[in-house]
């Protein structure tokens, strides 16, 4: 937890008047109706209820959660529509035509990409104060629908669907939120939220663990800076071991390019046994 509590510490210290989470949507609240390759969720102050709503995130049914709260648990959620509106207005004056929305579609509050990011960033439970606007990225593509975002058959036939933007876009949304940012008033602190590869994502290892060496490659080279490198990162590379979730850190990458930072600190989480690596990383305050 050491990492959640390093991040929360530093968003804390900053004092944003929003914290931008950029995360995926795994057949939560975008279905077979509306997949939009990016959309920011202009959503009001609302009541979360984690696990009571946990069957409608990946095979969350019934599990035990790690603070041990009841199903009726409330979380609520700061939200700011008037920044969202603001950053919305500003991508698309920059040619970055995104979908926006004010109140959920299927899921009735958050995708756990987004709750995951507060639970967690709260994980002693003090409270999580600052306003959320979310980034709602489609990083599963190809499997969003056909997979409903989750693991498949190994014989399954299912017609893939759609893929995912490409590292090299996710980066261009992610220079142009920069922008909005740097050219306003406004104190934001971006959230890339995901874990990086995800064994039942990747066949290569027999769905088993996750591609370690493809996540110590990218880590490397978002701690030395390496943004041309990342930009020309291949979506088959990313889907090849697993690493969907990271296109959301794609979008920060972008942000972070534009803003001419590398990580303050930064470390690598790896799992042998478990589903997923975890990363974290702290950029320095841009400057504007």
């Amino acid at each position: 937890m050491e990492g959640f509590r390093r991040v929360r510490a530093a968003i804390d210290d900053f004092g944003p008047d929003a914290v931008v989470i950029i995360g995926d949507d795994q057949y939560e609240n975008f279905r077979e109706d509306l997949i939009p390759p990016f959309a920011v969720l202009a959503y009001d102050d609302m009541i979360c209820r984690p696990w009571s709503e946990a069957q409608l995130s990946s095979a969350m049914t019934g599990r035990e959660n790690v603070w041990g709260e009841p199903a009726d648990t409330q979380v609520p959620v700061r939200g700011h529509p008037d920044i969202a509106r603001e950053l919305v207005t500003g991508l698309i004056e920059r040619d970055i035509d995104t979908a926006y929305a004010y109140r959920p579609l299927h899921h009735p509050s958050l995708s756990h990409a987004f709750l995951n990011a507060v639970l967690f960033l709260d994980y002693d439970r003090r409270g999580f104060p600052h306003p959320v606007v979310p980034l709602a990225v489609n990083c599963y593509g190809r499997a969003v629908v056909s997979r409903r975002g989750f693991m498949a058959r190994w014989d399954d036939s299912t017609r893939p669907d759609p893929p995912s933007p490409s590292p090299r876009r996710m980066m261009a949304v992610g220079s142009a939120l920069a922008e909005v940012i740097a050219s306003s008033e406004l104190r934001i602190a971006l959230v890339a939220s995901s874990s990086w590869s995800h064994a039942f994502m990747c066949d290569k290892t027999h769905r088993l663990r996750p591609d370690t060496p493809a996540d110590r490659l990218l880590f490397d080279l978002m701690t030395r800076g390496r943004y041309d490198e990342l930009s020309d990162y291949a979506l088959a590379e990313v889907e090849d071991s697993g690493q969907q979730e990271v296109l959301n850190w794609f979008v920060l990458f972008g942000a972070m390019a534009r803003s001419g930072l590398t990580p303050s600190w930064a470390t690598l989480v790896e799992s042998h046994i478990f589903n997923s690596n975890k990363a974290f990383a702290l950029y320095p305050v841009a400057s504007g």
